[in-house]
């Protein structure tokens, strides 16, 4: 069952086309990614879903009817990216604060706040005013803040900024374990590399309009090219062979693309008959970063390979 579906959804600010026609289905209990560059419409689209603006058109279905920001928002928690915290209050009491506006009761929300604060590590920092935390700490109390109510819809707006990676390994622990529980998780950012371990299915926009969507997985094998590379014990410097291009090579490390019709097993057999000791053969998949290029500036894959 879909938990959202969005129907060519438009938002324009005078002349600027912010959201122009885009439609998404996102699956409940999954972890979508809503992708693409600063500026391309993500932060929009999701004021949309939450109610905060309205759109000039199109359609927002949540669990299967017609979206009514009035009675629907309390099933939603969302973290902005722009920090939504009250600077002068001190945390313990702004957190009771921000959970009583969701609907929990006083007692109820300082039991799930003290829960919260032990798992993520922030016992001690009921007292202190948000003025005085780390960009870090502050974005890690508006996560707290945001799933405290056990929203079924959980929108993440750029959710690693200011984390260590010690922290960002935390929250995406929690975003994990949200899933897991049968929350439904939207992480929207432009630092494509971070979705790569997170997400099951993504949208990727430029300039308010969808480029992609689809599984990570399908999407990475349709876009792969038949790169391979191999690392050797050694690897001699000519290689006559009709199955594969050589793309990069060094002592011990390979870069090849297969020719039209070269299975894997074929250039096994090759590598053996060659004797050349294999330490590995793997398949190299685009990233997210190259595909999207590659769709921008209108090539197939806008291959861009690390260097060997």
């Amino acid at each position: 069952m879909n938990i959202l579906e969005v129907h060519n959804l438009k938002k324009y600010f005078a002349t600027q086309k912010a959201v122009d026609g885009i439609s998404m289905q996102v699956k409940e209990g999954s972890i979508f990614g809503l992708l693409g560059p600063n500026g391309a419409g993500k932060t929009t689209l999701l004021r949309m879903i939450t109610g905060i603006f309205y759109q000039d058109s199109g359609e927002i279905i949540f669990h299967g009817k017609k979206f009514d920001p009035e009675k629907d928002v309390e099933h939603i928690g969302y973290m902005p990216e722009e920090r939504g915290l009250y600077k002068k209050m001190k945390i313990g009491e702004q957190a009771i604060y921000l959970a009583q506006l969701k609907g929990l009761s006083k007692a109820d929300a300082r039991t799930k706040i003290r829960h919260w604060f032990e798992k993520l590590e922030m016992e001690s920092w009921w007292n202190k005013k948000v003025e005085d935390l780390s960009k870090g700490m502050s974005q890690k109390l508006q996560f707290v803040t945001t799933v405290l109510h056990n929203p079924k819809l959980i929108i993440l707006d750029e959710p690693f900024s200011g984390l260590d990676p010690v922290n960002a390994n935390l929250i995406k622990d929690e975003i994990y374990n949200l899933a897991k529980n049968g929350a439904t998780v939207i992480f929207s950012t432009h630092r494509m590399e971070q979705v790569e371990e997170i997400c099951e299915h993504i949208v990727l926009v430029n300039k308010g309009q969808k480029i992609l969507d689809g599984k990570l997985a399908d999407i990475k094998n349709d876009f792969k090219e038949n790169i391979y590379q191999i690392n050797a014990n050694a690897i001699p410097d000519q290689l006559i062979n009709s199955l594969f291009d050589i793309e990069k090579q060094t002592q011990q490390k390979l870069l090849i693309k297969l020719k039209e019709g070269t299975k894997t097993n074929d250039v096994l057999q090759y590598f053996i008959n060659e004797n050349i000791e294999l330490h590995s053969f793997n398949e190299v998949l685009p990233s997210l970063n190259e595909i999207f290029i590659g769709l921008v500036e209108g090539t197939a894959t806008a291959r861009q390979f690390q260097k060997i």
